[in-house]
């Protein structure tokens, strides 16, 4: 096992490691040039002064903060550079406008990091050097208020395409989506669904910020990547944080995802707890609102259908026909590209967790056969899936899953109000959750008999 560190500068602006000398030093150069910053991070700010917002400093150290944790947790390989190829030892050494502010809540955010990531993480604030005291540009004189009254976060997904039309289907204010692209098929998917709405609601308002972030494999020497990413929500909602910030009035920042997802139910005693994904969970959430409030922030982030699963939320899409049309242009797949070594272009796998919700989900709100999406893997139900290869490990969990939850009736409760070990916090935490979400995964049923 290694411990890292990533130290934050500007150009020039340069420090030496303040702590041990065990750790392995890796600069992140945010930009010699405060015109246009490194990363994303300048297009991001250029393309804000576009839509006529000017977020704050604040808001900046926000996605600034959340750059490191990004190339951290992407760029380090748990495989090596781990004690139980799991938990990594990361520190980060961050420029900002306010380190005092930073400070007094950087127990908030080890929290909200160790829950997210299950690494184990610190943190360090310093200065910004004092030709970038002030990034943000200033206004002009006749500057007004922003057009945008509300943000939801635009991932290409299915949940997120429905937010979109939920939202556009109300006809009421003028939103403005986030998005986050590190690869060309998200992007893809994102541009695709975001072009298809404009067309659509062609008479409403609204844009969508989007933001390009990736960091070079050998960004830290002599590492390789990781290929999970675990803290990749921490960047996408300080993207949105960062936006609201510039709106000048209290804002809520939704996060459209199924309540299964973000409970995420375990499947299996090697699933125990929320050890596959926690980016949209509630504990997360919640620690997401804490830092907020002690920032000073005025907004908050919120999850519309947290009591809804994939299917309910298919089935109570605002425009559902509108929804059928854009359904195969959504990607969900957490690995879209499997498909090449067959000779296919980027499409659904058919069988990793999320395609196999995403099939379910349709399944259960459209019926049999209605599915348009393309899957690598068509049918889930045409042979035995082998449950030692990547294309039947899922399946096998969902039916450990359905088969165990309905021979122990209190399974479901007990495991929605239990998902696992909270770090620093009760083992227990008192969550009240509708049955639905507790039972949510029985409705997979229909599609897992294999």
């Amino acid at each position: 096992m290694r411990r890292h560190v990533i130290i934050g500068g500007y150009g020039s602006d340069r420090i030496s490691d303040p702590m041990g000398t065990e750790e392995i030093i890796t600069s992140l150069d945010l930009g010699a040039d405060k015109k246009l910053l490194d990363h994303g991070i300048g297009s991001a700010i250029e393309h804000m002064k576009r839509l006529n917002i000017y977020p704050s400093e604040i808001g900046l150290d926000r996605f600034v903060l959340a750059a490191h944790v990004y190339a951290a947790d992407t760029r380090i390989s748990r495989a090596t550079e781990s004690q139980d190829s799991w938990t990594l030892e990361i520190r980060l050494v961050v420029p900002v406008s306010d380190p005092s502010r930073w400070a007094a809540v950087s127990n908030i955010i080890i929290r909200m990091l160790d829950f997210l990531t299950c690494d184990r993480w610190s943190i360090n604030f310093r200065p910004r050097p004092s030709s970038f005291t002030a990034i943000i540009p200033e206004p002009l004189k006749e500057h007004s208020s922003p057009p945008f009254d509300s943000l939801s976060l635009f991932s290409g997904g299915l949940d997120s395409l429905i937010g979109a039309v939920d939202i556009l289907e109300t006809g009421l204010g003028s939103p403005l989506f986030i998005s986050h692209s590190a690869d060309g098929a998200t992007s893809n998917a994102q541009s695709t669904c975001f072009e298809a709405l404009k067309k659509y609601y062609a008479g409403r308002a609204f844009e969508r910020l989007r933001v390009w972030m990736n960091f070079p494999d050998d960004f830290v020497h002599d590492v390789m990547s990781e290929k999970t990413t675990r803290g990749r929500s921490f960047l996408f909602f300080a993207i949105g944080i960062f936006a609201g910030t510039g709106l000048h009035h209290s804002f809520v920042l939704r996060v459209p995802e199924n309540g299964l997802i973000s409970l995420n139910v375990p499947l299996d005693p090697l699933r125990l707890g929320a050890l596959s994904t926690r980016t949209t969970h509630p504990f997360y959430m919640a620690r997401w609102n804490d830092l907020i409030s002690a920032l000073g922030i005025p907004g908050r982030v919120e999850n519309p259908y947290w009591n809804k699963t994939k299917g309910e939320m298919v089935t109570n899409c605002a425009n559902r026909s509108l929804l059928l049309k854009l359904i195969p242009e959504a990607l969900s797949c957490s690995s879209p590209t499997k498909g090449r070594w067959q000779g296919r272009g980027i499409e659904h796998c058919g069988y990793c967790l999320p395609c196999i919700i995403r099939r379910a989900a349709i399944f259960a709100a459209l019926g049999q056969g209605a599915d348009p999406t393309t899957y690598t893997l068509s049918d889930l139900t045409a042979r035995v899936l082998n449950s030692r290869s990547s294309e039947g490990q899922q399946i096998r969990s969902f039916q450990f899953a359905i088969d165990g939850s309905g021979s122990i009736p209190h399974l479901q409760k007990s495991l929605s109000i239990n998902p696992g070990l909270f770090p620093m916090s009760p083992l227990r935490i008192s969550m009240r959750w509708p049955a639905s979400i507790g039972g949510g995964w029985m409705k997979l049923h229909g599609c897992l008999q294999v």
